[in-house]
């Protein structure tokens, strides 16, 4: 269809004449596979927190439109707390600052986002960023928010446009929400909604068109993944999407504790979904990302049928060039704390990984260096049109002390590390379905007390069980719990003596850098203190659905020591491997041409490969039997190989 034709098309539309050519013409987008490729755009919260403003938001989308939308950056995205006022005493937990409209829904504060006034919402803030050609996307939290539900708020039936009437009845923000679910890092801010009833459904919908109606192009979904994982709303929010005639890229975030079984629940559900907890600009973070990257791949994940199209593990934003801290009230004050090999390392791996580039510096003060890194053709190249994307594990990693130049001193190794190392028991959570969650058994201690004891073989038959012991008493809490809502469910403990129980869900947001063998806090009788066992062998959280398991893991693993590598193959037939130096110094970083086979078993390779390093500038080489580097400590180098 041609340019005037289609304005032809719109005006006639605009008159509702050809109703059946309208709709078609209407819906065309939605034939589109949302997320072909992972999304890529800004965020507001690495350098604003939530105090960004209309106006430093829309500073923001000029410069991304002008520098960067050229480089696929399309999405600008309001992070979280939009509705909160920043008045003293107004910070991320508090409760009571927020704006919202007479049916529960949160709104932009007035102050921040003047345009929103008149019941505009984010009306024209999206107008003007289509108008740049960029498309606007927003955070939003799980369920309803305590405001509301103390302020018993009406629900409301967008097919009628009044309030949601049942069993003769008008339903109320008190009707479908549930404190007991409240978001475990937010616990003064929101609660999940009764899914299971037509009042919560109708509360959900109303959000999301209300979204619509503002413009918005993608959803930010967060406290119903990870820890706080919430199958259910995500279920219903996905199948309101799917029906409306404007298309939302939807996005999960955090990724605390999830597992690639938890993901195969949602993936098919969302566009993109977080796979760690935040990520900052610490070494400890960049690192952490290593292992978890490697196991979605191996699970297939990358790229897999999603909502309307596809969905992508999401590494988290890049928090490069000028910033903020978590949790602050200031904008931003400071500079990346990662160096220029750090920051290289960090995009190089969310490339092989295929994540979403979420960039998150204030655009407005993009230096050169900056820009360079995320805008590198090779590295978007790669994170948009590779294949076959894995961690490829035979490589040989030398100390520059002790490395020999001679190719006799090259062989090809499969990485481990030392196999003397210490392992260490991790607590974690994942889906019930998963077969390993079947694995706890509840043994008797002595006539008072019986522990429950994962009996998995993780480790040498000769070692402990990891066990946790089930206390005789629950403790009372502030909260009102009646005696049929713990009916069955049991507190656990790290000993038989303390009063310190497991955790489903922390009361804090974790970063990627920190991890537990388990969170223990005072006992109460709150959800997330609360587990079931089941005969089947399952420990599930009365919190969160969710089962633990154990696992067992090196506990210089956890320290992201040694060397790493990825590996994919371009559209062009050419071959992209990352050497990744994680060590405290440097090292030399060597693979054999030959083992590139290994990662792709459908080539074959007869002779030399021309290579050029990225990130050096170097002149192109040949190899013909070894691809080697000198990596800087923290750093990487990123090949291009094109071979016979």
């Amino acid at each position: 269809m041609g340019f005037s034709s289609s304005i032809l098309l719109i005006a006639l539309c605009s008159l509702s004449l050809l109703p059946l050519l309208c709709h078609t013409f209407k819906n065309s987008s939605r034939n589109e596979e949302h997320a072909s490729i992972p999304p890529r755009g800004w965020n507001s919260y690495d350098s604003f927190c939530w105090t960004v403003s209309e106006e430093e938001f829309l500073q923001n989308a000029e410069v991304v439109a002008e520098k960067l939308h050229k480089y696929g950056y399309e999405y600008v995205v309001v992070d979280y707390l939009w509705y909160r006022k920043k008045v003293p005493g107004a910070y991320v937990d508090s409760y009571g600052y927020d704006v919202i409209d007479e049916w529960g829904r949160m709104i932009p504060d007035p102050v921040r986002w003047p345009s929103s006034r008149n019941g505009k919402g984010f009306a024209e803030v999206a107008k003007k960023v289509h108008d740049m050609g960029l498309k606007f996307g927003i955070h939003v939290m799980r369920g309803i928010s305590t405001q509301a539900f103390q302020a018993n708020t009406p629900v409301l039936d967008v097919t009628k446009g009044s309030a949601y009437v049942e069993s003769g009845r008008i339903w109320r923000a008190q009707d479908i929400g549930l404190k007991e679910r409240a978001c475990a890092w937010m616990t003064h801010g929101f609660m999940s909604v009764k899914t299971d009833t037509g009042a919560g459904k109708a509360f959900l919908k109303s959000l999301y068109h209300q979204y619509t109606e503002w413009g918005v192009d993608f959803v930010k979904h967060d406290c119903v993944f990870g820890d706080d994982l919430d199958i259910n709303e995500i279920t219903y929010v996905s199948e309101v999407l799917k029906e409306l005639n404007r298309p939302i890229l939807y996005s999960l975030s955090p990724g605390t504790s999830v597992t690639p079984e938890m993901a195969k629940e949602v993936s098919g559900l969302v566009n993109m979904y977080r796979i760690t907890g935040d990520d900052w600009d610490t070494w400890g973070d960049v690192s952490a990302h290593f292992d978890v990257s490697r196991d979605f791949s191996t699970a297939d994940m990358i790229g897999a049928s999603g909502l309307l199209g596809k969905s992508w593990p999401d590494l988290d934003m890049l928090p490069l060039g000028k910033l903020t801290d978590p949790g602050s009230n200031e904008g931003p004050h400071r500079t990346c704390r990662l160096n220029l090999d750090e920051q290289r390392t960090q995009i190089t791996l969310w490339a092989m990984a295929k994540s979403p580039f979420m960039f998150g510096g204030d655009v407005r003060s993009l230096d050169d260096s900056t820009f360079s890194i995320i805008t590198n053709p090779i590295v978007l190249e790669i994170n948009s049109f590779s294949s076959n994307n894995m961690e490829f594990p035979f490589i040989l990693g030398a100390n520059i002390r002790t490395h020999r130049s001679k190719k006799s001193s090259f062989f090809s190794a499969l990485y481990h590390g030392n196999l003397e190392e210490p392992k260490m028991d991790i607590l974690g959570l994942t889906s019930c379905k998963a077969s390993v969650s079947s694995s706890w058994v509840v043994e008797e201690v002595d006539q008072e007390l019986e522990r429950v004891c994962w009996k998995q073989n993780t480790r040498s038959g000769y070692e402990e069980p990891f066990c946790l012991y089930k206390r005789s008493s629950l403790l009372a809490s502030d909260e009102e719990i009646t005696q049929q809502e713990v009916q069955g469910k049991i507190h656990l403990s790290v000993s038989d003596s303390l009063d310190f129980c497991l955790s489903a869900s922390p009361k804090r947001r974790l970063t990627s850098r920190e991890f537990q063998r388990g969170s223990f806090y005072p006992c109460k009788l709150d959800a997330n203190q609360m587990w079931e066992f089941n005969h089947n062998g399952t420990l599930i959280s009365s919190y969160s659905g969710l089962c633990a398991v154990v696992k067992s893991v090196t506990a210089k693993a956890r320290n992201a020591g040694g060397v790493r590598s990825w590996i994919a193959t371009g559209r062009k037939g050419e071959i992209y491997i990352a050497f990744f130096n994680l060590n405290e110094q440097k090292m030399v970083i060597s693979a054999k041409v030959s083992d590139i086979v290994w990662a792709l078993p459908r080539r074959k390779l007869h002779g030399a490969c021309k290579y050029k390093e990225v990130w050096s500038g170097a002149k192109s080489g040949i190899a013909a039997e070894v691809i080697s580097a000198l990596v800087e400590r923290h750093g990487c180098a990123l090949f291009v190989l094109h071979c016979d």
